[in-house]
């Protein structure tokens, strides 16, 4: 019992969490005996037994939440059950015994503060929906293909309210044609697009096209799906506005909006998520390498004898290495250094995903170290700290400062 004298919790809870229901299992300090439970999955089933487990034991209680490691649990339980079968009252034990035995791998869980939680979860959201825009788009342009494939070459991209707004009112080339020249300039000219040329080039285009198929069980079915379509695409595009909005009001007024948004490509999407993914807890990683490990950026070496090899990190949060290196793409084009480093790794022979990851670990710990001091990144001070130490990135090329 030397493990848990060494703390102050005065009972170890495991929980399996389910859909339905909850098993627990609890074990109080100084002592071995150990009591189960299934809560039901109500708020107020779930209210009353956390109120009873504090009236009765009080002080600091430890929780294991099945989420702690759901992989460190499998592993756990299979070095007792072989046959790897699997017991939710089991799993709730495992989890105490894990507390009780090894706390010292274990960290307390702190919340963070609600803006940044709340934000954490509407920048995921909004993926979600960003996400959905792209599968919406996908399927718009392979019906369209099937029937009206020249609204396809008159539009740089389908996923716009004009372009909508165009497919509503026209959904086949037949009706399109026999728009007046007055009635297509008047409706670009109502959707904002005053550019002539443009609008000339169009309506030349609409005109002189041939149809595809004049099949009209081809094109009734597929103008039907198209319609469909075009109604998700304009509520994804209002949903996305509206989260845009949301997550510039939240992340603009948190005092780390300063240190992020002046990174190179970052913009307003990229900003709120780079936010996201450090977090506001300074204390919670102890190095930029942390950062690279739990992003999953960093990569795996494993050795067994003589020999050795690297890979990618599978285990790791997502959302947060889609993160960093959709960001790291971005500043290719926008960061000086970051363009030379990139096209240094690609003549080396690595991939395109190889060299991106690559750059998104070295920003890491460059905008780690802004984290922690609380300076903004500045590219030209960069670029001449890179040259004081005769950095390959500056070496044999002009820095916009020199050119």
């Amino acid at each position: 019992m030397n493990e848990q004298q060494a703390n102050g919790y005065s009972v170890y809870v495991g929980i399996d969490w389910a859909d339905s229901k909850h098993d627990v299992c609890i074990q109080p300090k100084f002592s071995d005996e150990r009591e189960f439970a299934v809560i039901r999955h109500r708020a107020e089933a779930i209210d009353t037994w956390a109120k009873d487990l504090h009236q009765r034991h009080g002080g600091c209680i430890a929780v294991a939440l099945e989420p702690v490691n759901p992989i460190t649990l499998a592993k756990y339980r299979e070095a007792f059950q072989p046959s790897r079968a699997k017991d939710d009252p089991t799993d709730a034990e495992l989890a105490v015994d894990m507390l009780v035995r090894h706390p010292e791998h274990f960290k307390v869980l702190k919340p963070q503060s609600a803006e940044m939680r709340a934000l954490a979860t509407l920048v995921e959201q909004r993926r979600c929906l960003v996400n959905e825009r792209i599968r919406i788009t996908n399927r718009l342009r392979s019906a369209l293909k099937q029937y009206y494939p020249q609204v396809l070459e008159w539009f740089d991209h389908i996923d716009t309210p004009l372009f909508c707004a165009f497919v509503k009112r026209w959904p086949t080339l037949m009706q399109a044609k026999r728009a007046r020249s007055n009635t297509l300039k008047r409706f670009f000219h109502e959707h904002h697009l005053y550019r002539d040329r443009v609008v000339e080039s169009r309506r030349q285009a609409i005109h002189a096209a041939s149809p595809l198929t004049s099949d009209e069980a081809v094109i009734v079915p597929y103008r039907m799906q198209v319609l469909v379509l075009v109604e998700q695409l304009e509520l994804m595009l209002k949903a996305i506005d509206q989260f845009d909005d949301e997550i510039t009001k939240l992340a603009s007024q948190h005092p780390d909006y300063a240190l992020f948004q002046p990174l190179p490509g970052a913009g307003p999407s990229l900003t709120p998520r780079l936010m996201v993914a450090f977090g506001e807890q300074r204390e919670r990683f102890s190095s930029a390498g942390d950062v690279q490990k739990l992003s999953g950026i960093a990569p795996v070496t494993e050795r067994s004898g003589q020999k050795h090899w690297v890979h990618w990190r599978i285990q790791c949060p997502t959302f947060m290495r889609q993160t960093f290196v959709e960001w790291a793409a971005q500043t290719i084009n926008k960061s000086y250094w970051a363009g030379v480093y990139y096209r240094q790794q690609r003549e080396k022979g690595a991939t395109y995903q190889a060299a991106v990851r690559s750059l998104a670990f070295k920003w890491i710990r460059i905008v780690y170290r802004c984290w922690q001091t609380g300076v903004a990144y500045d590219e030209s001070r960069y670029l001449k700290t890179l040259e004081r130490r005769g950095s390959p990135l500056v070496g044999s090329q002009k820095t916009p400062d020199s050119a």
